[in-house]
């Protein structure tokens, strides 16, 4: 027994460790639903994203965590939804809002567990951006870190305004969100520990406003005679071309088969998708960013395992933003923190295909004081609730029948709907109790003070 014990010992210590898988959370700005090829667009070209979506699942119901973007990131960093972990609206300049250090995020947890993490791209997390009175993109978990504070500035051509590691970078020259992957592949190849699993965000700006996209993309759409359609097009082939340069360099770096990829978008597209600006499309959904209606949150998204998520698949269960901390901490083996309430859940076995559905705590729910009309949304199954700020006027919508919510249906089902309308106002309430007053007492538009005595109240 003792020999054979000696061997199997001797066994394992010659195996090879299996290595923890690479996580990448690719994350466009104002890309709507029906933006890109493979989610029916018959103009944009977004050659690797399509080719992308053939490798992995397409999510066909993919939320983002709020109809504007901070509060979207928040939750794809926390796994809770924006009011509890206190982000409750886009962060002006300036401004108190920040994501706090009370909140556990992603990277800090992915770190301690042994990964490398960086970030390139938009952070928008924080009023006061590479202020100490504020914490940074490295205060929460990452080791390096590429960033502006909002928007690439002046536009996506030829920024400024982007920091590094705490340090002014200065002019850049080239394109956003190429010039962040660039920044992306240079951490991979030079400066991470290839000893280490990763953690990578890349976070581009476009196709966010003000769009500036190369000429050899606008090229690529002479037949478009209206120069802000053109524009907006193009910038969204220059976000895929950025997005194929990534998958290429984890190709070529023997990364791929070991890496899973979660591509989506913030929030809907901008604008009317008419006038300037805003030629994005919401895909015949109701409602663009800013609105709780299902064009201004549901967004695109593509998740690759290769050997764990099968190619070519779709997914039609409902998956939210802070879905992907819990999914992803699954991913790295990492325990989900017990200490607060968690909204996202583990959805890897439904974009496996080994499950129909899962189970949710919590339900979906959307909350944002600057929508123009329903300003909370909850849905649970296939119906969703919203409500103006007081709670006390509603819509009902079937989505599975009336996935563009045209048909009210709070009459028709009043059993139903009475129910849902108690199940709301009473998470609403719970959110409430756990976050910060900041929603209370800031302006909706960028959380800063309503008055100068506002203020002047302690923050936190």
């Amino acid at each position: 027994m003792r020999v054979l014990i000696f061997c199997l010992g001797l066994w394992a210590a010659v195996l090879p460790a299996i290595a923890a898988p690479n996580v990448v959370l690719f994350l466009a700005d104002d890309l709507g639903y029906g933006d890109l090829g493979c989610f029916g667009h018959q103009v944009i070209q977004s050659p690797n994203l399509d080719a992308f979506a053939k490798e992995g699942v397409r999510l066909t119901q993919c939320y983002s965590g709020s109809a504007v973007c901070s509060p979207s990131r928040s939750a794809l960093l926390t796994g809770r939804t924006p009011h509890r972990n206190g982000v409750y609206t886009w962060i002006a300049e300036g401004a108190e809002v920040h994501l706090r250090t009370s909140e556990v995020t992603l990277p800090k947890l992915l770190k301690g567990a042994g990964y490398g993490t960086c970030h390139v791209g938009k952070w928008h997390l924080n009023g006061l951006f590479n202020d100490a009175k504020q914490p940074q993109p490295g205060d929460h978990g990452y080791d390096w870190w590429l960033a502006t504070q909002n928007n690439a500035g002046p536009s996506h051509e030829n920024p400024d305004n982007f920091v590094r590691n705490g340090q002014p970078v200065g002019l850049m020259q080239g394109y956003s969100a190429p010039l962040v992957v660039e920044e992306a592949i240079g951490w991979l190849k030079e400066k991470r520990d290839p000893a280490k699993p990763f953690f990578l965000a890349v976070w581009t700006h476009e196709p966010h406003y003000p769009i500036k996209s190369d000429p050899k993309f606008k090229a690529l759409y002479p037949g478009l005679t209206d120069d802000v359609q053109a524009e907006h097009h193009a910038n969204v082939t220059q976000m895929d071309h950025a997005f194929g340069n990534l998958m290429a360099a984890l190709k070529e770096q023997k990364l791929e088969d070991n890496t899973v990829v979660f591509f989506t978008s913030d929030n809907g597209p901008e604008g009317d998708g008419v006038k300037s600006p805003g030629r994005g499309s919401s895909g015949g959904l109701r409602g663009r960013k800013r609105d709780l209606h299902e064009g201004g949150i549901r967004v695109p998204g593509i998740v690759r395992w290769p050997g764990q998520i099968p190619a070519g698949t779709t997914c039609d269960v409902p998956v939210i933003g802070s879905d992907v901390f819990p999914t992803m901490l699954g991913v790295a083996g990492v325990a989900v923190p017990v200490d607060r309430v968690i909204d996202g859940v583990d959805v890897m076995k439904v974009l496996k295909g080994e499950a129909a559905e899962v189970e949710r705590p919590q339900p979906l729910f959307w909350r944002l004081h600057m929508a123009p009309n329903a300003k909370v949304a909850m849905r649970v199954g296939d119906w969703k609730l919203l409500a103006d700020e007081t709670l006390s006027e509603f819509e009902l919508y079937d989505l599975k029948a009336d996935p563009k919510e045209a048909s009210d249906l709070k009459e028709k089902e009043a059993a139903r709907f009475e129910a849902m309308k108690k199940q709301l106002a009473a998470h609403n309430s719970a959110i409430d109790a756990e976050g910060p007053d900041w929603w209370r007492r800031l302006s909706p538009n960028g959380g800063k003070p309503k008055s100068a005595k506002e203020g002047k109240k302690k923050g936190e």
